[in-house]
């Protein structure tokens, strides 16, 4: 992102939010990004020390001044090593509104451990615009076709209680 870009965004900051992989030591920070970011579901504390330990090589942390105000965490499919999927994407207040989402999605594809990816998928429930805005856009920018469908279903999976979730799929695109 050019500096322009993040004046534009109403961030002037945005340049110096540095990406990285996360480490265990962040996952009580990303427990608490995620209940300050709504409509997201919060995991248990322990899952979110899992996500930046087990799964670092396909996450990213975002830091601003040394304070966390972005995370994706992400896994590679064990039974399609060419597919990774995005678990979910939390930006803070401090850092909305100068595409660090999309920042952190290019991040994470740019890893080693994604060297084999051409498809990333996560699940949106069909209410969140902001969801749909950021993958749709994704896809744009991987030149890739983008589909979805109901992978679990509000009243087969959640018995009633938390709205389905669509799975969307983007792919094949090369990095």
């Amino acid at each position: 992102m050019s500096n322009s870009d993040s004046t534009k965004s109403g961030n002037p900051r945005a340049d110096e939010i540095v990406l990285r992989n996360p480490v265990s030591e962040d996952g009580m920070n990303v427990y608490k990004l995620v209940a300050a970011c709504p409509p997201l579901d919060t995991n248990s504390s322990y899952c979110n020390l899992l996500q930046c330990s087990h799964f670092a090589s396909t996450s990213v942390a975002a830091t601003l001044d040394g304070e966390l105000v972005g995370f994706i965490s992400g896994y590679v499919i064990p039974e399609r090593p060419d597919t990774v999927f995005v678990w979910q994407v939390a930006v803070g207040e401090a850092a909305r509104g100068c595409g660090l989402a999309t920042k952190m999605i290019k991040f994470i594809l740019s890893q080693p451990a994604c060297e084999k990816v051409s498809f990333l998928e996560t699940t949106i429930t069909e209410d969140n615009k902001a969801s749909w805005a950021l993958f749709t856009g994704a896809a744009k920018k991987l030149d890739a076709e983008i589909s979805s469908s109901v992978f679990f279903d509000k009243d087969t999976h959640f018995q009633g209680e938390h709205d389905s979730e669509m799975l969307v799929r983007i792919g094949p695109f090369s990095v």
